[in-house]
């Protein structure tokens, strides 16, 4: 199955997240078409988590993971230092007091 081009996923998450009227933004503008994807979580009360895609070499399925999780300037810092050496990272900032981020919802993982 091929996979989608970086651009077509972040689209496509997005429009969920309006759907569900969960605020997000693109923080970082990775590559369009192999840029890895990293959300980061604020629930809006100082503290944050951070995800990125995992590939299970033994499944072959590829799924969310928390990255960081913490006081959102400690959260900040890693995404910062995650960009200093992978400029084509996309970086979605999703805000929302219950903590919902859809990240475990069907057809997310590719």
């Amino acid at each position: 199955m091929p996979r989608l081009t970086a651009r077509f996923w972040v689209d496509a998450y997005l429009a969920r997240l309006r759907f569900q009227d969960i605020p997000a933004f693109v923080v970082a503008h990775g590559d369009d078409t192999a840029g890895a994807v990293l959300v980061k979580l604020s629930t809006l009360d100082g503290q944050a988590r951070a995800f990125t895609r995992s590939f299970d070499l033994m499944t072959g399925e590829r799924r969310w993971q928390e990255h960081i999780a913490g006081p959102e300037a400690d959260v900040d810092a890693s995404i910062s230092k995650q960009r200093s050496f992978d400029p084509d990272l996309w970086v979605i900032e999703v805000e929302d007091r219950a903590g919902r981020h859809l990240l475990e919802d069907e057809g997310l993982s590719g």
